[in-house]
């Protein structure tokens, strides 16, 4: 149900907004509006509000039918892995700390070796691959799900995870930088290790609190505070290179890791006697099924946060949230990076947008522009993934998953925030 009143909701704000837009042309801002000029683009809101529907039905077909290839590709891989016993060996090393979070699912569920992929390669920034691996994790949760349209325990916690975005390497962001000129592309790198770990600590404990799991148990303290360090390890390594030098370990370390995996996976898969062409081609034929199936989920919410954008809601929202934060004497340097951080949520396209309108503004090497490059790589689309995640199994009532979603999201904000100032300075 709350994914209904989100839905609707996006279209009937729109609506008010822009009814508004249109008043205030015809009658120049009421009389009421000092200052205020109405023009050309509040007379037209809703040409361009029923433009942006056929602009993000178009696009949900065109992102349908490039999951297609990649998940036939990632699917196929998968399939390899288990049978060669690469994602059983992966599972085994997870599956103490992944037993406690997850307690409803039976220890040998095969659910746990998509979701270890899956959340390895959301660290890698590999978010085409963890797409398809994700959506498999949910079909094999769906099995173990008693009620099969409203979401279980171990979907909302695996779901709060991948919105989380904890992310190692943030590679697309650092790419779109470059290519905007700036002039050391890897230097958001650390801000958005330490926001995305601190996003994720936050619906872990979320989620955790819900259904009433014990984050204190040893294991789990340890698998964190491992996981901590690792974080750490990584900070410190890379803090020592050259400033030039991040961004191009960070990309090959990625790429080379993930072919690493495929290798490995095939090796084992021979050492098996496993024939690797006829176990891929069999995995990878429910990659056109699934694809083709998110179309009427992509579509709904893609559409509607098309329209909420297009009436000016978003832009209301966020001068709205400037003036309050003014008014209490506190720095507002940031504010003009928060339509980034907003819009990630619900897109990550029109997030991408944003932080590239951010650079566009302000620039690239900009305080705003830093800090818009920090929301974008903190966490995932959440109602994006919420969409296509449930989408692909039929789950209609979602619960509090976007609850403890956006708990995730409102963490990366905040944490955001602070740690960009320190890095990066006021602006």
């Amino acid at each position: 149900m709350t994914l209904n009143y989100i839905w609707t909701g996006f279209f009937f704000a729109a609506l008010l907004v822009a009814s508004a837009r249109v008043l205030g042309y015809l009658t120049g801002g009421f009389d009421f509006l000092p200052g205020v000029t109405f023009g050309q683009a509040d007379r037209d809101v809703f040409v361009a509000m029923v433009e942006s529907t056929f602009e993000m039905a178009k696009t949900s077909v065109n992102i349908a039918i490039y999951l297609i290839g990649v998940m036939a590709l990632w699917l196929g891989i998968m399939r390899v892995g288990e049978k060669g016993g690469a994602v059983n060996a992966m599972t085994r090393m997870t599956l103490p700390f992944f037993r406690r979070i997850f307690p409803d699912l039976p220890d040998n569920h095969p659910a746990f070796g998509s979701m270890t992929m899956n959340i390895c390669a959301n660290m890698l920034g590999l978010d085409n691959a963890a797409t398809p691996l994700g959506i498999k994790a949910m079909k094999e949760l769906q099995e173990a799900n008693p009620d099969k349209e409203t979401a279980s325990n171990p979907q909302i916690m695996f779901i709060a995870l991948n919105t989380s975005g904890l992310t190692l390497i943030p590679v697309s962001i650092m790419a779109v930088r470059a290519a905007m000129g700036a002039q050391n592309p890897a230097d958001i790198f650390l801000p958005i290790l330490l926001t995305t770990f601190f996003s994720t600590m936050a619906a872990l404990a979320a989620v955790s609190v819900a259904q009433r799991i014990n984050l204190f148990q040893p294991v789990i303290a340890a698998y964190l505070g491992g996981l901590s360090l690792l974080v750490g390890s990584v900070i410190w390594l890379l803090s020592g290179m050259a400033a030039g030098r991040i961004g191009v370990v960070s990309t090959f370390a990625g790429n080379f890791l993930l072919f690493l995996l495929i290798i490995i996976f095939f090796l084992l898969a021979w050492t098996k006697k496993v024939n690797v062409y006829e176990q891929f081609i069999e995995g990878s034929k429910d990659g056109f099924h699934v694809a083709v199936g998110i179309i009427p989920y992509l579509v709904a919410m893609l559409v509607a946060i098309g329209v909420f954008r297009a009436s000016g809601a978003l832009d209301i929202i966020v001068s709205g949230i400037g003036g309050v934060i003014g008014w209490f004497g506190v720095d507002t340097g940031f504010v003009g990076a928060l339509p980034t951080a907003f819009m990630k949520p619900l897109s990550g396209s029109g997030a991408r947008g944003m932080m590239i309108e951010a650079f566009n503004h302000y620039g690239v090497d900009s305080f705003v522009g830093r800090m818009a490059a920090t929301f974008q790589g903190s966490t995932e689309t959440t109602f994006y993934t919420i969409a296509v995640y449930y989408g692909a199994i039929g789950v209609r009532n979602t619960r509090y998953t976007v609850t403890c979603g956006l708990i995730a999201d409102l963490a990366a904000v905040i944490a955001g925030i602070f740690i960009a100032t320190f890095f990066f300075g006021r602006g």
